[in-house]
C-alpha cells in the first residue's frame, strides 16, 4: 500500500474514529480503489483535437461499464466510482448477513440489462467469508454474465473469503486495497475495521 492508502486505512481501523472521519476516510479509499480498478480495464485508442486544434491520440474505455454495489455498504463506494465511470449504468444487489450463521440472504435485486461485452464492477467494502460475493456472482451468472466480465472491488478482504471466491470463480478479477490476517470465530475480519456498515451509517 502507498502512504495515502495507509493513512486513510489507519483512520478506518482506529476504534476511536468518529462517524464523520470514518466516512471521509472511506470515501478517500473508495477513490483510490476506483483508480486501481481503472488499471484493470482495457482502453481503446481514439483521435482527439486539443483546444489549439492539434490532433493527437487519446484513450477511451473499450467497453461499457456496469456498477453493482451490494447493499447496504456498497453504497459508500458508488459515488466515488461514478466520478471515474460517469457513463456507467448502475444495478443493485441487496444482501444481509445473518449475525448468527454469517450466511447472507438476498432481499433485493435490480440489475440493468448487461451485454456480453460489458464490464461489471461489483462494489463491496469488505470481503469476509465470501458468502455475499458468491451469491452475487451466482446471480450474475444466471444473467449470462461471464466471469471474465466481472471485477470485484473491495477495500479490505480476508484470505479465507478471497480463496473461496477464486475457487468457485477463478476468472473474475479481485481488487483489494488490503488483505488482512484472517477471520475470527464470529467471521469478522482481523485486524479489520469492525462492521463497516454500522460505522459508516451510524447504526452501531
Amino acid at each position: 500500500m502507498n502512504n495515502a492508502t495507509n493513512y486513510f486505512m489507519s483512520i478506518l481501523r482506529n476504534k476511536t474514529t468518529n462517524q464523520k472521519m470514518f466516512r471521509t476516510a472511506a470515501h478517500h479509499l473508495a477513490h483510490i480503489l476506483a483508480l486501481e480498478t481503472m488499471k484493470q480495464i482495457q482502453y481503446s485508442k481514439t483521435t482527439i483535437t486539443t483546444p489549439l486544434n492539434v490532433t493527437i491520440d487519446g484513450y477511451t474505455f473499450e467497453k461499457d461499464i456496469v456498477l453493482v454495489p451490494i447493499l447496504r455498504s456498497g453504497i459508500a463506494l458508488l459515488h466515488p466510482f461514478l466520478h471515474y465511470f460517469p457513463q456507467a449504468q448502475v444495478g443493485f444487489m441487496g444482501l444481509k448477513r445473518d449475525e448468527k450463521t454469517a450466511i447472507a440472504h438476498r432481499y433485493y435485486e435490480n440489475i440493468p440489462p448487461i451485454e456480453s461485452d460489458d464490464i461489471v464492477i461489483i462494489l463491496d467494502p469488505m470481503l469476509a467469508t465470501g458468502g455475499t460475493a458468491l451469491d452475487t456472482l451466482r446471480f450474475l451468472q444466471e444473467k449470462n454474465v461471464t466471469q471474465k466480465q466481472i471485477l470485484f472491488a473491495n477495500i479490505i478482504c480476508a484470505p479465507e473469503g478471497a480463496k473461496v471466491v477464486k475457487s468457485k470463480f477463478p476468472d473474475i478479477r479481485l481488487i483489494s486495497l488490503a488483505t488482512d490476517e484472517r477471520l475470527n470465530d464470529e467471521k469478522f475480519i482481523l485486524p479489520g475495521i469492525g462492521d463497516f456498515g454500522d460505522r459508516y451509517f451510524g447504526t452501531e
